[in-house]
C-alpha cells in the first residue's frame, strides 16, 4: 500500500484530502507545519507528499529543500492557493513533481499521486537494478594480486587516461574496465562494449565508426558506430589485438583528433569517449610480427593494468566460492549451497586454465550435481577435478 502525507496548516484540507486518498486506498498521515512533516519524513519512507507551501514554522518550499537533502525516493506534490508560473517553475527546479493550486481538483490530484508513485517505483526499481549490476561486476579478492589492480583502479578511474588491460582469458578483464568506468566521472554515461576478435575484419569499421545508407551493398540505412554510441561515456575495444590493421589506423585518428568519420561519409564528427582496451595478447610480440601498430600501442597503453590468473591468487579461491555459490541461488531462486573445507581446499589444489570463468563453471556443477546441501570433498573429486 502507496504511503501519502499530507502536509496543510489547514485541518479542513487536510480531512478532505485524507477521505479522498484513503477512499483510494493509500495509507495516509498528515502533518501541520513543515517541521512536524520533516520530522515525519526523517522517521518514515513516504512515496509521495502533498505539501501546502504557504504555512508556520516552516514553508513547503523550505520543507522540500531539506527533504531533497535526505536523500529519499520521495516525490513532492506542491498545493498552493497564491500559485503562479514562477513559484510552480521554482519549485520544479527544487526537485517537485507537480504543482497544483488551490483549491485542488481531486480528479488531477488523484492523477498526479498515482503518477508520483509511479514515479517513485521506477527509481526505486533503477536502483536495484543499478545494485545488481554493480553486484554482477564486483571484483572478488583479498590477495596482494589483486589489491594492486583495485588500487591501480581507484588511481586511474578519476583521470580520463586511456588504460590497457592485458591477461589470459577468463581473468576479469571486463571487471576491471566495468568498476574504471564507474568510478570515473564518465559513470552515468554509456557504457559500450565492442569484441573486436568476435566482428569479422570487414565490417570492424562499420562497427566502430558506423556507416552512411548505400556505403556498401548491405548498408541499406545509415548506423550510429560504437564511438558514437559512447559519446560522452566509456568505449571498451575487448580484444583488440585481433583488431585489423586498417581499422587500427582509423582508431588511432580517433583517439589523436577525437574525430571519427562514418565508412562512406565525408563528414567530421566530433566525439567524447574514453577508450579502454583489453588483450590476452603480447602486444609488443604482435608488433614485432607486424600484426599491430607501435603507434597505436604507445596511445592505448597510457596505463597497463595486468590482471593476474588465478593459478597466481589461489588464496582467493575459498572467497570466490562463496560468492559464486550465493550468486547461482540467486540465479536459481534456490538455498545457498554451503561447501566443506577440505572441498575448497581441493579446488585450491588443482591448475586453473580458464582462470575465473572455469572456477564459476565449475562451482555451477557442483551446485547442481551435488546430492546434498553441502558440497562434499567427493563431490569435487567427482565433478570439479577435471
Amino acid at each position: 500500500m502507496a504511503k501519502v502525507l499530507i502536509v496543510d496548516d489547514e485541518q479542513m484540507i487536510r480531512e478532505a484530502l485524507r477521505d479522498a486518498l484513503e477512499f483510494e486506498n493509500y495509507e495516509v498521515d498528515e502533518a501541520a507545519n513543515g517541521v512536524e512533516a520533516l520530522e515525519k519524513i526523517e522517521k518514515d519512507d513516504f512515496d509521495v507528499v502533498l505539501c501546502d507551501i504557504k504555512m508556520p514554522k516552516m514553508d513547503g518550499m523550505e520543507l522540500l529543500d531539506k527533504a531533497m537533502a535526505l536523500g529519499k525516493d520521495t516525490q513532492f506534490i506542491m498545493i498552493s492557493a497564491h500559485g503562479s508560473i514562477d513559484t510552480a517553475v521554482e519549485a520544479t527546479k527544487k526537485g517537485a513533481f507537480d504543482f497544483i493550486t488551490k483549491p485542488p481538483d481531486l480528479a488531477r490530484l488523484l492523477v498526479s499521486v498515482r503518477n508520483a508513485i509511479d514515479k517513485t517505483n521506477l527509481v526505486q526499481e533503477t536502483k536495484v537494478l543499478k545494485k545488481k549490476i554493480s553486484k554482477k561486476y564486483q571484483i572478488i579478492g583479498e590477495s596482494p594480486a589483486i589489491k594492486r589492480v583495485l588500487e591501480d583502479i581507484d588511481k586511474v578511474a578519476p583521470t580520463d587516461a586511456r588504460v590497457l588491460i592485458t591477461g589470459p582469458n577468463g581473468v576479469g578483464k571486463e571487471l576491471v574496465c566495468r568498476q574504471i568506468h564507474e568510478k570515473s566521472q564518465r559513470a552515468k554515461g554509456p557504457f559500450v562494449e565492442v569484441n573486436c576478435a568476435a566482428i569479422p575484419s570487414e565490417l570492424i569499421e562499420s562497427e566502430l565508426f558506423g556507416h552512411e545508407k548505400g556505403a556498401f551493398t548491405s548498408a541499406v540505412k545509415q548506423r550510429i558506430g560504437k564511438f558514437e554510441q559512447a559519446n560522452g561515456g566509456t568505449l571498451f575495444l575487448d580484444e583488440i589485438g585481433d583488431m585489423s590493421l586498417s581499422a587500427q589506423a582509423k582508431v588511432l585518428r580517433a583517439l589523436q583528433e577525437q574525430v571519427i568519420t562514418r565508412v562512406g561519409g565525408d563528414k567530421q564528427i566530433k566525439v567524447d569517449v574514453r577508450v579502454i582496451a583489453a588483450t590476452n595478447k603480447d602486444l609488443r610480440e604482435e608488433i614485432k610480427k607486424g600484426n599491430f601498430r607501435e603507434d597505436l600501442y604507445h596511445r592505448l597503453s597510457v596505463i597497463v593494468i595486468q590482471v593476474p590468473a588465478l593459478d597466481e591468487r589461489k588464496e582467493d579461491i575459498p572467497l570466490l566460492v562463496e560468492h559464486f555459490l550465493q550468486a547461482i541461488a540467486d540465479e536459481y531462486g534456490t538455498k545457498k549451497k554451503e561447501i566443506e573445507p577440505e572441498a575448497v581446499k581441493l579446488l585450491q589444489s588443482r591448475s586453473w586454465s580458464g582462470n575465473i570463468r572455469e572456477l564459476r563453471n565449475v562451482v555451477e556443477r557442483l551446485v547442481i550435481m551435488a546430492a546434498d546441501d553441502t558440497i562434499t570433498a567427493d563431490d569435487v573429486q567427482r565433478y570439479g577435478m577435471n
